[in-house]
């Protein structure tokens, strides 16, 4: 029996040592190896972090001279949930939230509580005053609320497809609230404090953190307000009128690229962008979509003739209506004008002879079409011009396609297309630019959405850039403008509504392409064009318009144009251009 006892107490005193060693050893564990580690978790458990949510810069255009609120922001908050406080209360809360914020829940409950470790999920965005203080009579444990803002839009739609809007996770979509969303968001800020047991946060401790915020930029557009709005009733008028759902317009300063308005027709209200089914509806179609323009094009073939000496305006043609290229016809769609033409004549009545004729001129021929006319050519669109290039303006835009001279593809058919406006994608942005250098004495300036911001209250305006390189000379622009305005004086109504100011253009009706085929059915209507006082006046606006329909005939001279003369008739008397 003593023996039995004695080795009980040896066992008894080898487990004890065993366990005290195990003992030991996870304290060393804890307080040595993994101290680091557990102090961060016993640190989780005792504090809070939260985010200080920067306020996002708000959006101005001009009013006149001075700068007016286009896009706003309220008070909303966020409903976050600590899932590890909750989780044993997850049921009452989802009740609460659902009878008092359903609208507002972009959070899944499922997914807050699949982790074991998080302390932090937002259930709820952008809920309104009342619905918060709805949730926080509820006096949930584990539930707090972070303050924000929403976007909201005094003007309600006017300038949509510009804007673009912000999604419920606080960033800019489309328009200038994505291409200027650095500058609009600021910078969050931290705060980190002490709680208690009921996630309330606490004053003392040394763990409190406080990194503040920085607010954005309060953002002022050059988009001139009263333009703006003009330029959409007149595109909602003439869709009206035509029967048709799609208009898209730009009004620019050709002497500094400054846009004055960028206006589409179907817009949508931002404020309440998840309802909108079409997202092609976001697009801001006067930079985004590249298409063929058609006949605007011949001011920039004639222009490159021009300015390379090779044809004048006088210089003459035969013209039959139609000139074999590659063995393929190329048609005039204005018939009738058979005989010895000027590049004049073939500029008022849009011939597409003529501008096949410029090309073929410009390769040192008069029957011919060279590879030194091509690539002259393609130096001038895309070099100069910059036609299927980005044009830098602070928007989405697209770069669309123009074939190299040297290109596998380059026929001399695709190029005669290309004087006329086909064989080619250029966007509207690219083609008021562009005219404006034919138009105000060869000076490209790139395109600029942006005016300013205000800081401290005061409006800070921007210095519009210089221009950015030479296009063509001021012989040639002097020469360009004149074609222009007697291009424009064809058209008996427009001598009427030009109040006898100097004033040009071009139209453009192209066939439209679908699955890759030009089709019959459909065509879009463009016209570009330019205002002055007089011949030795700076032009003052050039106006880019166009309008499109599936299945629908449009036609530059008959849709496109009478837009761009309700909104001559307009600038003239808001720039003040009559004496």
């Amino acid at each position: 029996m003593k023996e039995f006892l004695k080795l009980r107490s040896n066992w008894l005193r080898v487990i004890l040592v065993a366990c005290m060693t195990l003992i030991v050893s996870k304290l060393f564990s804890i307080q040595v190896i993994h101290y680091d580690e557990y102090v961060a978790k016993a640190e989780t458990q005792h504090t809070m972090q939260n985010t200080i949510v920067a306020k996002r810069g708000e959006i101005y255009m001009m009013d006149g001279d001075d700068p007016v609120p286009i896009v706003m922001n309220t008070k909303v908050w966020s409903i976050i949930i600590d899932p590890q406080v909750t989780r044993n209360e997850r049921d009452k809360i989802e009740q609460v939230l659902n009878e008092n914020a359903k609208d507002y829940i972009t959070g899944n409950f499922d997914e807050a509580y699949k982790s074991t470790i998080s302390r932090y999920y937002v259930i709820a965005r952008n809920v309104p005053y009342k619905q918060a203080q709805a949730v926080k009579k509820a006096e949930l444990s584990g539930v707090y609320f972070q303050g924000s803002t929403k976007r909201v839009y005094p003007e309600g739609t006017m300038a949509s497809g510009l804007l673009g809007f912000v999604n419920s996770e606080g960033k800019g979509q489309y328009g200038v609230e994505q291409a200027l969303n650095s500058e609009l968001s600021g910078v969050n800020g931290v705060l980190k404090t002490v709680k208690d047991v009921n996630n309330i946060p606490l004053t003392i401790g040394d763990e409190n953190v406080k990194v503040p915020a920085v607010d954005g930029k309060n953002m002022v557009l050059s988009i001139d307000r009263n333009i703006q709005n003009r330029a959409e009733q007149i595109l909602k008028q003439k869709t009206e009128e035509y029967k048709i759902s799609h208009g898209t317009m730009i009004v620019m300063d050709p002497m500094t690229g400054r846009i004055y308005a960028v206006a589409s027709v179907p817009n949508y209200d931002p404020e309440n962008y998840n309802k909108v089914e079409d997202a092609e509806i976001f697009q801001t179609n006067a930079t985004m979509d590249a298409y063929e323009p058609a006949s605007v094009c011949k001011t920039f073939a004639f222009a490159t003739a021009i300015d390379l000496h090779k044809m004048k305006p006088e210089t003459t043609y035969y013209n039959s209506d139609q000139t074999i290229v590659d063995g393929w016809p190329i048609n005039n769609a204005w018939k009738g004008h058979i005989g010895t033409l000027t590049m004049q004549q073939a500029l008022n009545w849009s011939l597409n002879t003529g501008s096949t004729q410029a090309l073929r001129l410009l390769g040192d021929s008069e029957t011919e079409i060279t590879q030194a006319g091509k690539d002259r050519l393609f130096d001038y669109y895309y070099n100069k011009f910059w036609l299927g290039k980005y044009t830098g303006i602070e928007i989405q835009e697209s770069a669309g396609i123009i074939v190299p001279s040297d290109d596998i593809d380059a026929t001399d058919a695709r190029y005669a297309n290309m004087t006329f406006g086909q064989g080619l994608n250029i966007t509207g942005i690219q083609i008021a630019t562009a005219f404006s250098s034919v138009i105000n004495g060869g000076e490209y300036f790139k395109p600029t959405v942006v005016g300013g911001e205000i800081v401290d209250g005061e409006y800070k305006a921007y210095e519009y850039a210089p221009a950015d390189h030479a296009t063509i000379t001021p012989e040639t622009s002097n020469t360009m403008r004149e074609m222009l305005f007697q291009t424009r004086q064809l058209y008996p109504q427009n001598v009427i509504d030009d109040q006898g100011l100097f004033i040009g253009g071009k139209t453009g009706t192209a066939q439209a392409i679908r699955d890759g085929a030009y089709v019959m059915d459909e065509t879009i209507a463009t016209y570009v064009g330019f205002g002055a006082k007089d011949r030795n006046s700076d032009p003052q606006y050039v106006v880019w318009v166009k309008f499109w329909e599936k299945n629908e005939k449009m036609t530059g001279d008959y849709n496109a144009m009478p837009a761009f003369n309700e909104m001559s008739k307009y600038l003239i008397e808001y720039l003040k251009m009559k004496n």
